[in-house]
């Protein structure tokens, strides 16, 4: 196996260059080789179940589609890699402004750590005594077919 610490734009000419050289290897790596971009780098020298990742966090299906859908339609783009995360981050700070009637990071701030059972795009999210996201989530990938296919979210 070989572990790869970088991003896409590097993995796929070394996976290119890893079948060109005959090392039939599995290829594993963070959420930096974690894209669609991947596939259309390394082209067809990458088998299907060959690149494994993980990306950190974890949102089911259903909630992924949907969010995806109106991304697509608001920005006419694809999502990229944390931004379903940044809109619950952005969402839950609002929120704890609201809740704080204030925008004043001493008032909001403590409001923020309290943070418990918001329904947001990435799941449930609430945070624990040290600020950390109780829960938190990763989720492990592999590629087949040219596609990105999900294999388990572990949390």
């Amino acid at each position: 196996m070989v572990f790869f610490g970088g991003m896409d734009a590097v993995a796929g000419p070394m996976l290119k260059q890893m079948k060109s050289l005959g090392l039939n290897a599995k290829f594993m790596g963070g959420d930096g080789i974690c894209t669609g971009e991947l596939m259309k780098l390394a082209g067809d020298s990458m088998a299907d179940n060959q690149v494994f990742c993980a990306e950190a966090g974890g949102i089911e299906e259903k909630s992924a589609n949907a969010f995806k859908a109106k991304f697509k339609k608001r920005f006419d783009t694809d999502v990229q890699l944390y931004a379903p995360y940044v809109y619950d981050a952005v969402n839950v700070m609002a929120d704890a402004m609201v809740k704080a009637n204030s925008s004043d990071p001493a008032k909001y701030l403590p409001v923020l750590a309290k943070t418990s059972g918001y329904k947001g795009v990435t799941g449930d999210i609430a945070f624990d005594e040290k600020g950390d996201i109780k829960n938190g989530a990763l989720t492990l990938f592999t590629f087949k077919a040219g596609k990105r296919d999900s294999i388990k979210i572990v949390r």
